[in-house]
């Protein structure tokens, strides 16, 4: 993976119009030079651009995993995209939609079906029943069970696993026609250009009787085993995980690239308490095989910053329960109280360790904060991803809220061309940008990172590679800093982000 910022973006979110071309303005968005965003990016994280792109989650649950959505492009805008970027797609290992032809088929025919062994059915997992404790053990990103109860139409109910909606149907991946399925994914993913991919919800993708079903040693198992066999077509591999921050160390070590879950709402932590501490504390220890995030798709991770639900007492969080409620109640104020309403049980396809608000907007709109938390990011070792609207310093999205009732989609706006170019004027984006440069270009990111002293409410880091060097101070109590770095001729200074 190349060790430059890449975008993550939806492509039909960012000046698409769902008209076949989608995919050809994001090609001339990141690559044209005449683009203001013209050469910014590393790479690109495409969310879900399968069919379909507007199912119940956004993407994530594909009705044809190997086909393009035909309002953004083919596979031939794939393969020319790939041509300019390091490409990263989504293999959605958990679950495809209710509206596939596979499961249609199953509903249709039953065990007749060609399919009947692709989905997972209760009695699969737990062959003599399953006891209320037994289901109680299963972990939950959500309220409720994990189940729904399908009639198909030979009149037969089945119980199927079902992690995330009822429209999301749990792939039996142990079995062959799943390990068919997703084979077929990476090999048409590898024959047009894709080399890197992003394991969603690989963590619930194993399921055994009377264990978590979440990250569990057959889990770990099965992603080595799919690594090997992307790796084998030229793909490296990165896994989702929102967990406990030691159970995330212990994730890093054995797969090629794990997210950085626990800086956004660490940084937003220091930010609002005034206090490098818990940082500090995460950065002497995080996996360094990371791709570091302040935003994404989803909503900014509280789990990964608190203790073990397991065992509170016994495994305590990076930063203390009280002050992480405090933390999830100022995003809640500095968002105006927006991300209120899309969060928990205020909107749909809600997850239950997560706060749905911009992270420009979980800053309360204060740009010199904002930027220096997007220094944070780029400083520390890892690749760091920028989300399309973090990159453009977007506000919350209420009206498609409103809309959809989807917490989620207040951070997922829809841009037209004219707002990106009016967007990319402002001088928080600009700067932004010339951020984005500075971390791709300078030599020194390529050298040795250390963290130097200072004190509590301050932090000081550093790379440094032969004579090349770049720095960056931040005191949380009242935002001064000073970003400098070596240049032809002497050092050079970026001061006063405001």
């Amino acid at each position: 993976m190349k060790n430059q910022v890449q975008l993550i973006t939806y492509v039909d979110r960012l000046g698409g119009r769902r008209d076949g071309a989608d995919l050809a303005r994001l090609k001339a968005l990141l690559c044209d030079p005449a683009s203001p965003l013209g050469g910014v990016f590393g790479g690109v994280h495409l969310l879900p651009f399968f069919h379909a792109i507007d199912g119940a989650d956004a993407g994530f649950d594909p009705i044809d995993h190997t086909q393009v959505d035909p309002r953004l492009g083919d596979w031939r805008d794939i393969k020319a995209l790939t041509d300019g970027l390091d490409v990263m797609a989504d293999v959605i290992v958990n679950h495809m939609s209710s509206e596939s032809p596979q499961f249609l088929d199953y509903a249709e025919r039953g065990e007749a079906s060609a399919y009947a062994g692709l989905f997972l059915t209760l009695d699969a997992v737990f062959p003599n029943g399953a006891t209320e404790r037994d289901l109680l053990t299963v972990y939950r990103p959500r309220p409720g069970l994990p189940l729904t109860c399908a009639t198909l139409k030979s009149g037969e109910r089945r119980i199927l696993w079902t992690t995330f909606t009822a429209a999301q149907i749990d792939i039996a991946v142990r079995h062959p026609q799943g390990r068919a399925y997703l084979a077929g994914i990476l090999r048409t993913f590898a024959a047009h250009g894709i080399r890197m991919v992003r394991l969603d919800a690989v963590g619930y993708a194993i399921k055994k009787a009377g264990a978590s079903c979440f990250m569990m040693p057959e889990t770990f198992d099965f992603i080595a085993e799919f690594a090997q066999e992307a790796r084998a077509l030229g793909i490296e591999v990165l896994v989702e995980i929102h967990a406990y921050y030691q159970r995330q160390i212990e994730i890093a070590r054995q797969v090629d690239w794990v997210y950085d879950f626990a800086l956004p709402p660490l940084v937003l932590h220091a930010f609002n308490f005034h206090t490098a501490a818990a940082l500090k504390r995460w950065i002497a220890v995080r996996p360094t095989n990371a791709l570091t995030v302040l935003d994404t798709h989803d909503g900014i991770g509280i789990i990964d910053i608190g203790a073990d639900a397991s065992d509170r007492a016994a495994h305590p969080g990076l930063v203390p329960p009280e002050e992480l409620d405090a933390l999830v109640e100022r995003i809640h104020v500095a968002s105006g109280g927006e991300s209120r309403k899309a969060t928990g049980a205020a909107a749909s396809n809600l997850d239950l360790y997560q706060v749905n608000c911009t992270f420009f907007d979980a800053m309360g709109r204060d740009e010199t904060a904002y930027l220096l938390a997007r220094a944070i990011q780029f400083f520390l070792p890892g690749v760091p991803q920028v989300y399309y609207v973090g990159l453009l310093a977007g506000g919350n999205d209420m009206d498609l809220l409103a809309q959809t009732q989807v917490g989620r989609d207040i951070n997922r706006h829809f841009y037209g061309e004219d707002e990106i170019a009016r967007d990319c004027e402002r001088p928080v984006v600009r700067r932004l940008i010339e951020l984005i440069r500075l971390r791709n270009r300078h030599p020194a990111f390529g050298g040795d990172f250390h963290v130097e002293p200072s004190g509590t409410d301050e932090l000081h880091l550093r790379w440094q590679q032969a004579s090349e060097w770049a720095a960056l101070h931040i005191n949380f109590r009242d935002l001064a800093h000073a970003l400098s770095y070596s240049g032809e001729g002497g050092s050079r200074e970026i001061f006063a982000f405001s």
